[in-house]
């Protein structure tokens, strides 16, 4: 498989090899190599052979577990955000704390996961190559922004439900919030702008976001 069409014909990961542990250490090798392909050479300059060079394996080997280009960096983006995304999603399911105690380090996570190198990366590549590669945006919204919704909607729907928050909407109350972490600190990293990212600047930032949006959505008795 050589050229264009081999590189960017799929859109679904597969998953083929991953059921042994031989299987499962080469993907991930596979995958590690993707990383420094991807982020370096962004998704349009990246290509099959220079991933299997820096995976150390085979282009034969590397079209056994992946048939393209965009298999792969969908493959890629899910593993990454899979592990980054785990700590906020077991944060959505506890309803053991406050609401605003939740809000508050969900954003917190949010702003300091936003932040890292890693995702501004991934967010860069694909605002920048969207156009030219549609796909790109369905990997954006299944595995990052799509899936963290869905997540925080739940939470919010089971805060109605218990009295705790007053939202006729909770789908567009979580959109709503997520936008919300990431003006100011999100917003000019992803520019290269100057801001205050340390820790102390961002708990200060989450609390505010945390605070105006009960301001809206607190129930009126209380």
């Amino acid at each position: 498989m050589t050229g264009i069409m081999d590189d960017d014909h799929a859109d679904t990961p597969d998953w083929s090899g991953s059921a042994d542990p031989a299987g499962c250490a080469k993907r991930e090798q596979i995958l590690k190599g993707a990383e420094t392909v991807f982020l370096a050479d962004g998704y349009e300059g990246a290509s099959m052979s220079r991933i299997a060079q820096m995976a150390g394996v085979s282009k034969g080997t590397l079209y056994n577990h992946f048939d393209g280009k965009a298999s792969l960096f969908s493959a890629f983006f899910e593993e990454q955000v899979r592990c980054r995304l785990a700590p906020i999603e077991a944060l959505s399911r506890n309803d053991g704390q406050s609401v605003r105690v939740t809000l508050v380090r969900f954003a917190e996570m949010t702003v300091h996961l936003l932040v890292s190198p890693m995702a501004l990366g991934l967010y860069r590549i694909i605002v920048g190559e969207v156009n030219k590669f549609p796909h790109l945006a369905d990997t954006f919204w299944r595995y990052g922004f799509g899936r963290t919704l869905s997540n925080l909607t739940e939470y919010l729907t089971r805060s109605v439900t218990r009295g705790e928050l007053d939202i006729a909407d909770p789908g567009l109350a979580a959109e709503q919030f997520l936008l919300m972490c990431q003006v100011r600190i999100i917003q000019r990293r992803r520019f290269g702008l100057p801001v205050d990212d340390s820790d102390a600047a961002i708990a200060t930032f989450a609390a505010f976001t945390a605070d105006s949006f009960m301001k809206i959505y607190e129930p009126r008795h209380q």
